[in-house]
């Protein structure tokens, strides 16, 4: 069975999904790169793949979305 690993990453004030060894484009916060992450491993299920998405956990003082807005409120 074929298996699919997607990594949600905060990376220099944006956060990508990391897929295969390689980097997608870069969100805004952690809540936009994780839909990202699930639209594609969306299109991984229906070929049959096994998959799993990762999520970096929020660091001491960091927003649990990874944005700016979300510490405000």
């Amino acid at each position: 069975m074929q298996s699919e690993i997607y990594e949600v990453i905060g990376r220099e004030g944006e956060w990508i999904v990391s897929h295969g060894g390689s980097d997608g484009m870069g969100y805004a916060t952690k809540e936009a790169a994780f839909e990202a992450a699930v639209a594609a491993a969306s299109n991984a299920i229906k070929t049959g793949a096994e998959v799993s998405i990762v999520v970096q956990g929020a660091e001491r003082g960091e927003s649990a979305l990874g944005n700016a807005l979300d510490e405000l409120s």
